[in-house]
């Protein structure tokens, strides 16, 4: 297949005017030829990857069955999103062992949006900021019970979720910084505390904002540290429930290039308003607001990766920018843009086609269009 007369997304943000060739599953060396299909200016984006997610379509990570990952991998494909890192909830080791295994088991299936890894969102949280996880379940971190889940996965948890304050914290996150990405989360940690945690080599921020002390000017915080360590990316829900518009411009302000847009969503995303659970607690969603129990808790968003992504556009972020925030960057978070994240000859051909109002025109998954 070939295509020309495309806006080409670049991986630092930027379009250039060209086409673009498949060979395989994969985007090829060559020019599109005079042959090539006219796509009429449409752009040209890769395919999504949502590193924090907990569940849509009805089903959630949690359930730990094929059916529910298959499930949710088929809604991500068919919504722009081409590789998925799901999210647990704060479990017992018993369940979370077993949710592990079944996603270790997955094949993921040719229409499907790739099953590239697993984000540990819970035990290791603080109990002050534990939003809707369930605190019956929080406990201090532990290097040992992560590798016994990480054995269990097959390696699958490419992300791992703590609270730096909590006992032993520091201390465990020197001793996996090689193994796993760690990011900082549910938290209260002070601004001293977060630095020390990325000196030890956290990477990575959870849902900025969202469950953690508001950066003030006298006590800057786990918001403060992250803006003064370069290396350090940070997640930021854009459904319009999680942060302000002018906080989204703000944070894009803040940290340029260190975005990674993630979607929280949990089951209810793709369907209506209603009565679901998260992590065994009960959510009702209402006007797309997902809630704990219909309260003032938070409890997931409802929208996809690409419905977050309109809508930062829609917020003022330039689309070079929320396509980068929602591709390139969480590739590289979990190590895989050797395959992922930019439309650079090689890479896999995940593309997505959008026409000036940012709808979905075409979507190809590793070579083939879906219809």
């Amino acid at each position: 297949m070939e295509f020309c007369n495309l806006k080409i997304y670049q991986p630092d943000g930027t379009f250039r005017t060209g086409g673009l060739s498949l060979s395989g599953d994969r985007i090829g060396a060559a020019q599109a030829s005079a042959d090539a299909c006219d796509m009429g200016g449409l752009y040209a984006i890769p395919g999504l990857i949502d590193i924090h997610f907990h569940g849509c379509a009805g089903y959630d990570l949690c359930d730990g069955t094929h059916k529910a990952i298959s499930t949710m991998a088929r809604y991500q494909a068919e919504s722009g999103v081409c590789a998925i890192c799901p999210a647990t909830m704060t479990l017992p080791e018993e369940r979370l062992a077993a949710i592990m295994e079944a996603a270790a088991s997955y094949q993921t299936d040719r229409r499907d949006a790739a099953l590239v890894g697993i984000n540990l969102e819970g035990p290791f949280l603080a109990e002050s900021r534990k939003g809707a996880q369930n605190g019956d379940y929080l406990q201090k971190p532990d290097a040992a019970l992560f590798r016994r889940l990480q054995e269990k996965a097959q390696g699958l948890i490419k992300l791992c979720d703590l609270a730096p304050e909590l006992p032993g914290a520091l201390d465990v996150i020197g001793e996996l910084a090689g193994e796993v990405r760690l990011s900082l989360a549910h938290t209260d940690a002070d601004y001293d505390t977060a630095c020390e945690a990325f000196r030890r080599g956290a990477r990575e921020v959870t849902h900025l904002f969202n469950a953690m002390a508001p950066m003030t000017h006298r006590e800057p915080g786990l918001i403060g540290a992250a803006l003064d360590n370069d290396e350090v990316g940070v997640e930021l829900i854009t459904d319009g429930f999680h942060v302000h518009p002018a906080a989204v411009r703000a944070a894009f302000q803040l940290f340029e290039n260190r975005i990674i847009l993630i979607s929280d969503s949990m089951a209810a995303t793709g369907l209506g308003d209603g009565v679901y659970t998260l992590g065994g607690q009960q959510v009702t969603v209402k006007g797309g607001r997902a809630s704990l129990g219909g309260g003032s808790t938070l409890a997931g968003s409802t929208a996809n990766l690409f419905d977050c992504m309109r809508r930062a556009v829609g917020m003022g972020v330039p689309l070079g920018q929320a396509v980068r925030s929602a591709s390139t960057n969480p590739a590289r978070a979990i190590g895989i843009q050797h395959d992922y994240g930019s439309l650079e000859p090689g890479k896999l051909a995940n593309i997505i086609l959008l026409d000036e109002d940012l709808n979905i025109n075409t979507l190809i998954l590793r070579g083939q269009i879906i219809d």
